[in-house]
């Protein structure tokens, strides 16, 4: 045991980055893509809003191995993006988890904005506040919302299996280390290989992660008030 845990440590540890860094990467674009998107469909009338709500919540539930199939057709060899080659690396991990994630950020942080009362902001518009000034008062005023929004895509990336095995491949390097191996799928992986031990402490770090992450944001969600 003392020989294999150094082993077990950095297979753990470059585990936990891979995880780190594609989902909170795919997060950070989703809610790039989404806030705005809530902002242009919830404060606007227009002809078709309806379709498009109703095309928004219809992508909070998107089966992962379908989004999975359609990002690995994309960056293959006879997809749009194949001249990069990124079939089983974590840039194409992180474009599955942000089609995965932006739905998710997008349907919450729409409902969020929409809840905002019309008199706060023509209250801010009898100031003097010209259109800029209402788009902020709404993202204020929808900042829970927005952020709950957040939360829940990034424990959309996070507990991603089906896809991220798709274009990722699961790949680690002969010492052991993660290539495009996640959380998720090593559980998954040593858990099919009975060793428990390790796929039980692999869950716990993920929970923790989870926490941690949830922790923070609604942390300085709290500060802004």
């Amino acid at each position: 045991m003392l020989v294999e845990f150094p082993f077990e440590r950095r297979y753990v540890v470059s585990i936990v980055r891979v995880s780190l860094v594609v989902s909170l990467t795919a997060v950070a674009l989703s809610t790039l893509v989404s806030v705005p998107l809530a902002l242009a469909v919830g404060r606007a009338d227009f002809r078709g809003k309806g379709a498009v709500v109703a095309l928004v919540n219809t992508g909070m539930g998107l089966p992962s191995v379908v989004v999975g199939l359609v990002v690995l057709f994309a960056v293959s060899s006879d997809g749009p993006l194949g001249t990069f080659d990124l079939v089983f690396t974590p840039t194409a991990m992180i474009l599955s988890q942000t089609v995965l994630a932006t739905p998710v950020i997008t349907g919450v942080s729409l409902a969020a904005v929409t809840s905002v009362e019309e008199g706060v902001l023509d209250a801010a518009y009898a100031l003097g506040g010209a259109r800029l000034d209402r788009l902020l008062v709404t993202v204020k005023e929808a900042r829970y919302g927005i952020l709950t929004g957040v939360l829940a895509g990034l424990g959309r990336a996070m507990s991603e299996v089906g896809s991220v095995l798709i274009v990722g491949g699961n790949v680690a390097r002969a010492d052991g280390t993660s290539v495009t191996r996640t959380l998720t799928t090593a559980i998954q992986l040593e858990a099919r290989q009975g060793r428990f031990g390790l796929a039980l402490t692999l869950g716990a770090v993920l929970l923790a992660l989870v926490l941690l992450v949830n922790g923070v944001l609604l942390r300085l969600g709290g500060r802004r008030v």
